[in-house]
């Protein structure tokens, strides 16, 4: 069975991936690629808030960091090479302790763990960009090669952008560094690239090979009649990123386009090996190892990025996909609920309210991610109005103590951002004068609905696990995908008949 984890990839790494069983893991880790190199270099400088902030949330010198570090220089559990601990040991000294060496003990960390579930024939790709490239293939250097693997490729995904650059050349490529665990075992499935128009009028689909002419100079020359598919792929990969219109799309930040990563695993496994992305983000390599017949691990530390995912496979492939994928790390009781909503670690202090919200749902929603006050809006979902026009649901999720003025905030909340209907999710039991308030709030009816239904709903986590109780109102969305499958399914009889 196929395995979503959320949660932290290291943690789960070494508690429940063992070793030598992966195939292939592709991985894309986040990293900010808005900051000056000689700033990253030196760790000073003024940098313009906005671009630094994704990387400063995310990689921080603190307590975890601290830990990693010293993991590493204890040698914890014994998966680090001395190549390793030496580089970090050397890092430390000339970039000090700061964002960058923080992310890149945190690298060093989960690479020696991929290094381990990897089989022998195993194969790592690692995303990148120019920015932190030459200090990750060191690390993987470190961890890899020094243990009788191989760095295979550096591979320049090229795309174009319009962005201009003022002082330098506009930036159009990433970087994916290509490693297997084992030179002389590695699995490569050599891939065809389709030959140049120039080349195909030239010398058609025949068979080219090199030859020499009579001054020795180096000629291409037709010696057979064979037809040939291509040539083999090189290390620049020219596959446009996704297009605003394109319906591959989902809004994510760093979503990559579902032709590269069919490349890589093609390239690197066979139907039924096992792929494993650490940061799976929206899911993309997963989305592509269901459709290409390979079983797959994803895990990501955030349960927006687990929606995301689940949503993704069920417009892909159907409902019946989600039954056949383990989830692990989601609250399957009130006690882990509880476990979640009173996590310290601020990389996860919002993703209570965005398990909630999404469970609720059934990862329609979307979560509010505006920093400071969230101005009692945890999430929003959309409905068809009487109108024809969208209507919007305003969810609210608590954690701890409620009270009925909650329930008269979240009435203000709604006349402020003309919502229809609230929903109030909370950890704790409602009182008595919640649930009146509420009631007091009235009924919501459109033409849309079979039933009429509370102006404002109260829902105990209790009741979204116990009970598996789930917003049954139809989304505007779903209105949409509904009249777009009618219309293929008309297009469909259409040109049924005009075969006829």
């Amino acid at each position: 069975m196929n395995k979503l984890f959320y949660g932290d990839n290291l943690e789960v790494l070494r508690k429940y991936i063992k070793d030598e069983t992966v195939d292939l893991c592709y991985i894309d880790p986040p990293f900010n690629s808005k900051r000056n190199y000689n700033q990253i270099y030196n760790n000073i400088g003024k940098e313009d808030t906005a671009q630094s902030q994704a990387f400063l949330d995310t990689w921080t010198w603190d307590d975890y960091a601290n830990l990693g570090l010293r993991e590493i220089q204890e040698n914890y559990l014994g998966h680090f090479t001395t190549q390793s601990i030496d580089l970090i040991n050397g890092l430390t000294k000339v970039l000090g302790k700061g964002s960058l060496l923080a992310y890149l003990v945190n690298m060093t960390l989960r690479i020696a763990e991929i290094y381990r579930v990897l089989k022998s024939t195993g194969s790592f790709y690692l995303h990148c960009d120019p920015t932190a490239s030459h200090y990750l293939k060191l690390i993987i250097d470190g961890i890899f090669c020094s243990q009788g693997g191989n760095f295979q490729n550096e591979i320049i995904w090229s795309y174009k952008k319009w962005a201009v650059a003022e002082k330098s050349f506009s930036r159009n490529h990433d970087i994916i560094l290509f490693y297997s665990k084992n030179e002389k075992k590695s699995l490569f499935n050599v891939l065809l690239q389709e030959r140049a128009a120039s080349t195909l009028k030239r010398f058609g689909n025949k068979k080219i090979v090199s030859g020499h002419n009579e001054n020795g100079k180096r000629v291409p020359s037709q010696t057979t009649d064979e037809d040939s598919k291509g040539v083999k792929m090189s290390d620049v990969w020219e596959i446009p990123i996704i297009a605003p219109s394109s319906k591959e799309r989902l809004g994510y930040p760093t979503q990559k386009p579902e032709a590269l990563l069919e490349r890589i695993i093609k390239a690197s496994s066979n139907e039924n090996d096992l792929i494993l992305d650490a940061f799976c983000g929206c899911g993309t390599s997963i989305a592509v190892a269901q459709r290409l017949n390979r079983k797959w691990i994803g895990i990501d530390i955030t349960y927006q990025s687990i929606s995301l995912i689940l949503k993704r496979l069920e417009d892909s492939f159907g409902k019946e996909i989600l039954d056949i994928i383990e989830l692990n790390g989601i609250p399957k009781d009130i006690n882990s609920a509880i476990a979640l909503a009173n996590k310290k670690d601020d990389r996860t202090r919002k993703e209570f309210e965005k398990w909630a919200v999404l469970t609720y749902s059934n990862n329609r929603a979307v979560i509010n991610n505006k920093k400071g006050k969230d101005q009692g809006i945890d999430g929003i979902a959309y409905f068809q109005g009487d109108n024809d026009e969208p209507e919007k649901i305003i969810l609210q999720v608590k954690s701890g103590k409620v009270k009925s003025g909650d329930i008269r905030d979240l009435q203000g909340t709604l006349t402020l951002q003309n919502g229809e209907i609230g929903i109030f999710i909370t950890l704790q039991e409602p009182t008595k004068d919640m649930i009146q308030t509420a009631k007091m709030a009235g009924i919501y009816q459109s033409k849309f609905m079979a039933q009429p239904c509370d102006k404002i709903q109260i829902i105990t986590v209790k009741d979204i696990i116990e009970n598996q109780k789930r917003l049954d109102i139809r989304l505007s969305f779903e209105v949409l995908k509904s009249a777009e499958k009618q219309q293929q399914i008309k297009s469909n009889q259409m040109k049924l008949e005009i075969e006829i």
